[in-house]
């Protein structure tokens, strides 16, 4: 138990996606660990699942304070938060780093798509277990698809920057992306130009810059969005070495994705990994994080990390980082492997 603690309840928000809301409470109970092992260490008290008058809670001791708060705002499924006093309940305020309409998140449904929630506690962990920085970071998914995890950044303000092979998805987040700022009349730029490094056109390139508020775009303080529609190893040509604090992505599940081969995509999660995460290494600062979320059932979990440390990583295999794990539907179990780099 931290020193001068006091003791805490944790409710969950439910989740719309049935099979994740089964998992949530326990993934939530990772999630917590591994902030407890990284932004709050000492502060922190293992979590617990609870029942208080038949609802289900987390309850953890704590010693916290007002700046520890705001990471407890960002855990994935917080809805709020008590202190328990004896039997009662005493609310506590949970500040929330969100800069944007929640619909930036909710609003765009495809086939495919990959769980909001799951996307923040990726993005949550993989960050927490990084480098603590000053100001903006900057997050790059090099898989982003129809851009998730670059909207989940945005919404935290920080810059987002996605790379992706799929020309639909390129255009359907480009699409997207400039009506919504449109429709919150929000102060912004957006270009599409062609992509060229040492003159071949590498595909596209999708830019926005987006201020938060009026007096923000005023003051020249304002957001990017920077999205590349070329293949994934490609990302190092893009934007040069070292210069992400996290590279957070959603591996495909053992279907088409991400990376070319001889003309053709590539289809081995464990092949595209082998390619791929040696350049992603390159684009991570020091004490930056790579958090990479894959389906257990077609890579097992030596294997990827074993990937992650002949680039160079320093995987983060045990305690929380090994309570990850979860169902998504029949053929997909899907975990996190998180790695730091020195």
């Amino acid at each position: 138990m931290p020193p001068g603690s006091h003791r805490y309840a944790l409710l969950v928000h439910p989740s719309a996606n049935r099979v994740y809301a089964q998992a949530s409470q326990e993934l939530t109970v990772a999630e917590l660990g591994v902030l407890a092992r990284t932004r709050l260490q000492g502060r922190l008290g293992p979590a617990a699942p609870t029942r208080i008058a038949g609802v289900a809670y987390l309850t953890f001791d704590a010693d916290l304070t007002d700046d520890d708060l705001t990471y407890l705002g960002d855990v994935s499924t917080a809805m709020a938060l008590f202190e328990k006093d004896g039997d009662a309940l005493r609310p506590v305020e949970l500040p929330r780093r969100d800069r944007f309409d929640d619909d930036l998140l909710t609003i765009l449904k495809y086939s495919g798509k990959t769980n909001e929630v799951f996307t923040k506690l990726l993005l949550n962990v993989t960050v927490w277990s990084g480098a603590q920085r000053d100001g903006p970071l900057r997050v790059l998914d090099p898989m982003c698809g129809r851009g998730t995890t670059l909207n989940q950044v945005l919404m935290n303000g920080w810059h987002a920057a996605g790379v992706d092979v799929d020309e639909r998805d390129f255009e359907a987040y480009a699409a997207f992306l400039r009506q919504w700022l449109k429709d919150k009349r929000l102060k912004h730029s957006v270009d599409v130009n062609p992509l060229r490094r040492d003159g071949a056109r590498l595909g596209r390139r999708f830019q926005a810059m987006v201020g938060a508020t009026r007096e923000e775009w005023k003051a020249s303080v304002a957001i990017s969005v920077d999205y590349a529609n070329t293949d994934t190893l490609n990302a190092r040509r893009v934007h040069g070495a070292a210069g992400f604090d996290a590279v957070v992505t959603d591996a495909p599940y053992g279907v088409q994705h991400g990376s070319r081969s001889g003309g053709a995509l590539a289809r081995s999660p464990l092949d595209l990994l082998r390619d791929a995460v040696p350049v992603w290494a390159e684009l991570l600062r020091p004490g930056g994080a790579m958090g990479i979320a894959w389906n257990v059932k077609v890579a097992g979990r030596p294997a990827a990390l074993e990937i992650l440390a002949g680039a160079g990583l320093d995987p983060l295999d045990d305690g929380p980082y090994l309570a990850l794990e979860h169902r998504v539907d029949q053929s997909i179990r899907r975990d996190i492997l998180v790695a730091r780099k020195s």
